[in-house]
């Protein structure tokens, strides 16, 4: 393709050269330049014809400058200058400029134009970017990224498709600008797309890095650190850039989980158009039907009985008090009126949410690799990661899985916060310090005055040293945080812990507490993060189990691994198949809301914070606080009993 435009330039600029004296009419036609042949009398027989008249110059046409001496050679590493007819005024290069174009020298004052004047701030509307792209294009002396000998670059051409294959990112094309670059024509038209292309493979960098929405906006109780890179790094990457694919390859998370994400994308994008590729509604489900009371026979109960692990004859339909305990327990731990009937609420929380079209479950990596992005780019050497949905926990230590268990969440009304904090101490049995929320929102505005209710319970109401009033637990069996604690400071006082109440690691979905982790096998837990972070000797399973009683025992972590509380719906397991659960707190619709909203504009811009809502918070913990100490509080009891069960 280019030696045909090669020939093709080639034969034009020919003709050019060719046609230029009947362009300028300064010298005869080509057809005058030969002697004519002399007539029989040896005269002409032809009078010479006068020149042309010069068409009138071009409104903008610079004026023609006057002859003079023939310029000097020039140097080696300068180009020669473009071929003139000698007192013609006939320019070769301006032709070649208006036929192929602006010129790359035109196009730098018409970005230095756009970059100085005072209605920058229109075309750019973020200020730092703004501010970053024009001391961007006044450090290559304005000088086009995208474009030269007044054509785009292969680099433009393949920012531009990455642009518009923004999908293959999850991400939308529609938020990044493409100038229409083959309907351009002029130096100050050329040099704005120049620009604006800058402004969208700017964007898209750092939307590949550090998400397309501002966490905030999703949920209140996000901490993962600021690493929204700088608008200058992001510009001198890209600027330097050979391979302008390898460097915004380079933008995206390094890790695997993400990684892994994307070629499931890609997959069900693939798929997208053929049906046959929606995920069919799984067997296990239990059809709908009449409830089903205790007593009665349904056809049905044998899955009941599988799924809520209740053990019975094969095939036996009757419902039993084995399988009614199981219901009732169900049903009181989702806040449902205990009643054992299996009607069709309950059927439906059995069987949770249909699966997912393959449109719902690109909706589903989407909104996953977009929190993939809000995550530290290194997660540590050893680090211990939560999956809140899948009410799971992994521990890696050099890029490998050393172990896993399985956990309990914080419920929809208490969510578990996201968040990235360094484990620093592990205590075999902890004293339960209630959180300053549950005294607030659950304990005192739920029961009845009781003054005695802390002493009856066991329960120490301290004044700390800053003011404020402490409810504590001492070590026991009966303490809610159980025989053991992981403890990692972070902001939300949540912690990872052993719980008394293990019949809640029997169901499937374990979104039951206040917004701590509840740990299945809590001293393994602990002889393998011992074993990983201290030096030394640790104790195992069985020796810290001995340690159980009364006495703390605190364990100063030196090689403190971090902590990634997170939100995965959407993962791919260790034999490469997507794994999709349930979006327990509504962030993936939230996801979806913003990007189908107005909201989408400001989307990846932290919403200001509410001085007023804090304000009135603050004084309405004192309030609290001041009542505890009185013992004015309210009954606790019955919430204190349903901690405890």
């Amino acid at each position: 393709m280019r030696n045909r435009f090669d020939r093709l330039l080639a034969g034009t600029v020919l003709a050019l050269i060719v046609a230029a004296p009947s362009v300028t009419g300064a010298r005869p036609r080509l057809d005058q330049a030969v002697p004519l042949p002399p007539s029989l009398n040896g005269h002409r027989s032809l009078p010479q014809r006068e020149a042309a008249p010069l068409p009138p110059p071009e409104p903008d046409a610079p004026p023609e400058p006057a002859p003079a001496a023939a310029p000097p050679a020039p140097q080696a590493a300068e180009p020669a200058p473009a071929p003139r007819e000698a007192g013609s005024g006939f320019d070769i290069k301006g032709a070649l400029d208006k036929l192929l174009g602006a010129s790359d020298a035109q196009i730098t004052d018409g970005l230095r134009a756009i970059a100085t004047s005072r209605q920058f701030d229109k075309r750019i509307e973020r200020a730092p970017d703004r501010k970053a792209i024009e001391a961007f294009y006044a450090a290559r002396n304005y000088a086009p990224l995208w474009i030269h000998d007044g054509r785009l670059t292969a680099r433009a051409k393949a920012a531009i498709a990455r642009l518009k294959d923004a999908a293959a990112e999850g991400l939308d094309a529609a938020d990044y600008a493409v100038p229409d670059f083959a309907n351009l024509s002029g130096a100050e038209a050329l040099a704005d797309g120049d620009v604006t292309l800058t402004n969208s493979v700017l964007v898209f960098a750092r939307h590949l890095q550090a998400g397309r929405i501002s966490p905030r906006r999703v949920f209140a109780q996000v901490e993962y650190g600021d690493h929204t890179p700088e608008p200058a790094d992001l510009l001198r990457k890209i600027g330097a850039a050979g391979d302008i694919n390898a460097a915004l390859d380079s933008f995206d998370p390094p890790h695997e989980g993400f990684r892994a994400l994307k070629r499931k994308l890609a997959e069900l994008r693939a798929n997208a158009a053929n049906a046959s590729a929606n995920p069919s509604e799984a067997s296990d489900r239990i059809p709908e039907g009449n409830p089903i009371k205790p007593g009665g026979k349904d056809a049905r109960v044998p899955q009941l009985r599988e799924r809520l692990h209740v053990k019975g004859k094969p095939g036996d339909t009757a419902y039993d008090r084995a399988l009614y305990n199981a219901v009732r327990a169900l049903q009181y731990h989702h806040n449902m009126k205990p009643t054992g009937v299996v009607d069709g609420k309950t059927i439906a929380l059995i069987n949770g949410p249909k699966p997912p079209t393959t449109s719902q479950a690109i909706d589903r990596v989407e909104a996953n690799m977009e929190r993939w992005r809000w995550l530290p780019r290194d997660l540590g050497d050893t680090y211990v990661m939560v999956n809140i949905p899948d009410f799971t926990l992994k521990v890696v230590h050099d890029h490998h899985v050393v172990w896993r268990t399985n956990i309990v969440a914080g419920k929809p009304q208490t969510p578990t916060p996201l968040t990235t904090a360094m484990m620093d101490t592990v205590i075999v049995n902890p004293s339960w310090y209630v959180p300053q929320s549950i005294i607030q929102n659950e304990l005192l505005p739920q029961y009845q005055s009781d003054p005695n209710i802390f002493d009856r319970l066991g329960l120490e109401v301290k004044k700390g040293p800053d003011g404020n009033i402490n409810v504590v637990q001492p070590p026991g069996a009966a303490n809610a945080l159980g025989r053991i604690k992981f403890n990692f400071s972070n902001k939300f006082q949540v912690y990872l812990h052993d719980t008394p109440e293990k019949n809640l690691f029997k169901y499937d979905r374990r979104a039951f507490s206040h917004g701590c982790m509840r740990v299945q096998d809590p001293t393994m837990f602990g002889e393998t993060i011992l074993h990983l972070a201290m030096n030394g000797p640790t104790p195992n399973s069985r020796q810290l189990l001995a340690q159980f009683g009364k006495e703390e025992h605190d364990y100063k972590l030196e090689k403190r691994p971090t902590v990634h509380l997170t939100y995965q719906t959407a993962f791919v397991d260790d034999a490469g198949k997507l794994q999709l659960r349930d979006d327990i707190y509504g962030f993936d619709a939230r996801f979806q809301a913003i990007m189908h909203s107005a909201e989408r504009r400001v989307a990846d811009v932290a919403p200001p914070p509410d001085p007023k809502r804090d304000l009135a918070t603050a004084q309405s913990n004192q309030e609290i606080l001041r009542r505890v100490e009185r013992r004015e509080a309210l009954n606790p009891f019955h919430f204190f009993e349903r901690l405890f069960r």
